[in-house]
């Protein structure tokens, strides 16, 4: 088995629920006998909640057309506005719905784009 260094396991760390990091601690105290001090619990448990909170806060987001609506032309040049994608291209988007319009942008675009395809009928999604 390779040896992981200091960083590797603390990204590794970051990666836990407070629940998993919580049983990694107990597990750990057993095999080697020891007890982890307070400070140390909380300070661990503290920055594994910081990197669950880190991890649920999305900065990227697609924007999913799920569907055209009754006004189809519209929302094709409401693509090719948000895109730079020519008249077929838009059209094939609009065509292949539910297909994503726009992929990993931030949340202020991602908004902005949606309530441009909402307005010209289209029904949009942010994944």
């Amino acid at each position: 088995m390779a040896k992981l260094s200091t960083e590797e396991l603390i990204n590794a760390f970051k990666e836990l629920t407070l629940i998993e990091l919580s049983e990694f601690v107990k597990v750990f105290e057993e095999t080697f006998e020891v007890t982890a001090a307070a400070p140390v619990a909380v300070a661990a448990a503290g920055g594994a909640a910081a990197a669950v909170e880190e991890v649920e806060e999305k900065d990227s987001f697609d924007v999913v057309l799920e569907a055209a609506g009754d006004k189809k032309i519209q929302v094709i040049k409401v693509v090719r506005e948000l895109t730079s994608l020519g008249l077929g291209e838009a059209k094939a988007v609009v065509d292949g719905a539910p297909k994503a319009v726009i992929e990993g942008a931030n949340k202020e675009t991602a908004d902005k784009a949606k309530e441009a395809l909402e307005a010209a009928g289209a029904t949009v999604t942010l994944k």
